[in-house]
């Protein structure tokens, strides 16, 4: 039986509905209780413009650095199941609201161009909203056949997106 090795995986969260705050910081706690993995790195919240049609509600986004022992399919399939646990039904429309959105970003080194599995992610080099949230927990992440993520970074508009303020918290 071959020795599972830890690799590093980035994932992306996002969410419009339902107190978007909530939801991904329900997703943060989700990530962190996936079999054979932990979670290492939270960025903080950001609010970003919707990317797809503008008639819905700002987004909260983070992105979260992993280790896992799951191959690259696997642990998609591991993210899929947890944004239906979390209540995630396909939106009406393309890049439409949504309560919860779970992209995987990169896993290690691994490349794919499969059907349901692009790696490095399709679009993480143009996001901004995924770019933001990434450049602070890693930003000399070397991105397969795109660069270092604080170079991507450059090259990404930085309006409408900020960071969450941090919610008070006691009486």
């Amino acid at each position: 039986m071959p020795k599972q090795v830890w690799q590093p995986a980035y994932v992306a969260l996002g969410s419009n509905l339902d107190d978007p705050r909530r939801q991904v910081e329900n997703a943060f706690a989700g990530l962190a209780g996936l079999t054979g993995t932990r979670l290492v790195l939270r960025s903080r919240l950001w609010r970003s413009a919707p990317m797809g049609p503008q008639d819905q509600p700002e987004f909260v986004n983070a992105v979260a650095g992993l280790l896992t022992r799951q191959e690259p399919h696997a642990f998609l399939e591991s993210l899929r199941g947890l944004e239906r646990r979390l209540g995630k039904v396909q939106p009406a429309v393309r890049w439409g609201p949504r309560l919860i959105d779970i992209d995987l970003l990169l896993v290690g080194d691994a490349r794919s161009d499969e059907p349901g599995l692009q790696l490095p992610h399709a679009g993480l080099h143009q996001r901004n909203f995924v770019l933001y949230p990434l450049a602070e927990i890693a930003p000399m992440l070397w991105v397969p056949d795109r660069g270092r993520v604080c170079r991507l970074l450059e090259k990404v508009p930085g309006d409408g997106i900020e960071p969450l303020a941090a919610r008070k918290t006691g009486a």
